[in-house]
């Protein structure tokens, strides 16, 4: 087995198993159990289970993050921004993850949840220091839109916006078998991106309560 290939499985098999079971409870004996191969190969390509888990977000970082901010500068240089708008920018990096995976942007959504759920401080650390100028630009597209809204209310709207996104994509099977069954509604995952953005920029705009 060459080196690449056996660094593919591993990868393959830690994203597996940290989408179904979240970061804390999967052990690298797990991972290696997947992956078929010793617990020396995960040492020797990635070192630790911390780096595991940031190689295997930054397969969908390194493609979503980059797409996500060019489509935000974009924004942030149009006139009378909404936040439907700059939901909306999000919608064709998400759909690019379909590259990594076929189901990439709902795998991606729940790695990103997993590492909010289970307190990955360092994960954030990382996305703050890889991609901070793609958060930058899209608290100023998000402020430019709501100017309204405190950097305390800010906070707490994007934080709700992430769990419903998270909840929405990890349901996102169910979700569309009930579309089907009970509103003859075929939907794929795009469209149910679509149908996510009035809401979260509904909820984001919503005046602040006394």
């Amino acid at each position: 087995m060459s080196i690449n290939s056996t660094k593919q499985k591993i990868l393959d098999a830690a994203e597996q198993l940290f989408a179904e079971r979240g970061f804390a409870d999967t052990s690298l004996r797990m991972i290696t159990g997947v992956a078929e191969v010793n617990l020396a190969s995960v040492n020797y390509h990635f070192g630790s289970k911390k780096e595991l888990i940031k190689a295997v977000m930054d397969r969908y970082l390194s493609v979503f993050m980059p797409a996500a901010e060019q489509a935000l500068l974009q924004q942030l240089a149009a006139p009378h921004s909404n936040l439907h708008q700059v939901f909306g920018c999000f919608v064709a990096p998400l759909m690019t993850l379909t590259r990594v995976h076929p189901r990439g942007p709902e795998v991606f959504l729940q790695l990103l949840g997993r590492g909010y759920i289970d307190n990955q401080g360092f994960l954030r650390w990382f996305i703050i220091n890889h991609y901070g100028s793609v958060l930058n630009h899209f608290n100023q597209a998000i402020q430019a839109a709501a100017p309204h809204l405190s950097p305390a209310d800010l906070f707490w709207r994007l934080h709700f916006t992430l769990g419903t996104v998270v909840f929405t994509m990890a349901s996102s099977d169910a979700l569309r078998d009930i579309a089907q069954t009970d509103f003859n509604e075929e939907i794929d995952i795009e469209g149910l991106v679509h149908k996510l953005i009035p809401y979260l920029a509904a909820g984001v705009a919503a005046s602040p309560t006394e």
